[in-house]
């Protein structure tokens, strides 16, 4: 993993990089308007001063009003000393022509820049080589003043070259500051990781986000909830362990008397009848068991469920398949009305014990002779299950305490078939919550005597 100082680092670095090479860039294209403006009006200037200067042997100053001198016939300035003529290279280079087109004066005879008939600024190639040049034409003569492009994109590159050193220097004392800045602005984070580093395992008290800054509130606030929700995890798996510890010493206490009794019984009678209670205890026992494991496969800390396509009806029929024996042993009539297939994403085991455990409640808890009827389907609202029994049923003030786990109602415990763990109904509203469906305990249609629970998967 990436350091966030580092990247923050280099990305900033980077940005200023990209901004000084962008700002050279526009100094170089501004410099050079200016100098362009600036070059322009020189050779506009020095243009004017050819055309009006009577250093050619040419006085053009009127000897009469509208008279003008005559210009001899050509005229050229003294040679360079040859040193100078060799190493020479004119910046400007300026030119004098008669009316007719012949030239008359070149400061720089090697040049060879066109004759223009028109005043003003052009831009052309003479010798190789893009010149400025400024023209004056006059009745009399023309006069023209140049200038290299290149000599204008030298001078505005050496200025842009100047400033190079400074844009470095800016880059790299941002840098440095913003070194600086990040180890002082990425502190709070540290004193947070010290802050959870010294708790023991089971100091989950918030660190709260007083003293830190507002752009790592979100991260601050995301511990606390873990801590929150570790808090809840450890309390709901210690009253678990006291629980079971609690539900299990009940059914051994009872298994150690069973056994006692067993080990006095004097006759085949007596042996029998101890056997036979020593094996329900055992029975028992291993129920419990088996639902304590169920209820702790299904916990919020557990993994998520496995997702593939199950189908309620066929579970249904499953299920009830599985329970007829037990069913058809207490004289109960069991049955599925799941005709039509209603598939959804889900785990088919944790789905199976849901089912499970309603249909072992319904059985357990309704008398010889009773009717369970376990459907399966889909409505307007989605898909459902439902088992619905005419047993007891549970008083509406008791069906949300029901869900608690080991609770078993007042009127089970004072009844001979209370012999529940008082799981059944935690471990079905467990597994329906992770499949996001709710458990609802109603009254039969018709409002007869016993339960209807139905489970509501989201369509």
């Amino acid at each position: 993993m990436k350091s966030i100082r580092r990247h923050l680092l280099l990305w900033a670095l980077g940005a200023l990089s990209a901004g000084a090479a962008v700002l050279l860039g526009a100094s170089y294209l501004v410099t050079l308007e200016e100098l362009d403006e600036v070059f322009d009006e020189n050779l506009k200037q020095v243009a004017l001063a050819v055309a009006s200067h009577h250093a050619f042997g040419v006085d053009y100053t009127p000897r009469t009003r509208g008279e003008l001198p005559a210009l001899p016939e050509r005229y050229e300035l003294p040679p360079l000393p040859e040193p100078v003529r060799r190493r020479a290279k004119f910046d400007y280079v300026t030119q004098a022509w008669t009316a007719a087109g012949e030239r008359r004066f070149a400061s720089d005879p090697t040049v060879q820049i066109p004759v223009l008939q028109r005043n003003g600024l052009s831009v052309l190639e003479a010798s190789g080589e893009s010149w400025h040049v400024y023209t004056v034409a006059t009745p009399r003569g023309i006069a023209q003043a140049a200038q290299r492009v290149a000599s204008r994109h030298l001078l505005a590159v050496e200025t842009t070259v100047h400033m190079l050193l400074p844009a470095a220097l800016v880059i790299l004392l941002t840098g440095a500051l913003l070194v600086v800045a990040l180890r002082r602005g990425l502190q709070p984070l540290q004193r947070a990781a010290d802050s959870v580093a010294a708790r023991s395992e089971r100091s989950l008290e918030a660190i709260g986000t007083a003293g830190f800054p507002r752009e790592i509130h979100p991260l601050v606030r995301a511990i606390d909830g873990l801590m929150q929700r570790l808090s809840q995890a450890f309390r709901t798996q210690g009253q678990f362990v006291a629980d079971a510890a609690h539900e299990l010493r009940t059914p051994i206490t009872a298994l150690r008397l069973q056994l006692q009794l067993l080990e006095r019984s004097r006759d085949e009678v007596q042996r029998a009848a101890a056997l036979a209670q020593l094996r329900a205890g055992i029975e028992r026992s291993q129920h419990l068991v088996q639902q304590l494991l169920q209820l702790s496969r299904v916990e919020p800390d557990a993994p998520a469920p496995g997702r593939e396509t199950v189908d309620l009806a066929e579970l249904a029929r499953e299920v009830v398949a599985e329970a007829s024996v037990r069913a058809e042993h207490r004289g109960i009539d069991l049955g599925a009305d799941a005709a039509e297939p209603a598939c959804l994403p889900g785990d088919r085991e944790q789905l199976r014990v849901l089912l499970g455990n309603l249909v072992e409640n319904a059985i357990r808890y309704s008398p010889a002779g009773s009717v369970v009827d376990v459907r399966a389907g889909a409505d307007v609202h989605g898909l459902r299950l439902q088992v619905q029994d005419n047993g007891p049923g549970i008083p509406p003030a008791e069906r949300e305490r029901v869900f608690d786990r080991f609770y078993r109602g007042a009127g089970v415990q004072a009844g001979s078939d209370a012999a529940g763990s008082g799981l059944g109904l935690a471990i079905v509203r467990a597994v329906a919550q992770r499949h996001g469906a709710e458990v609802a305990l109603l009254d039969p249609p018709g409002g007869g005597p016993g339960l209807l629970v139905e489970v509501r998967f989201p369509g």
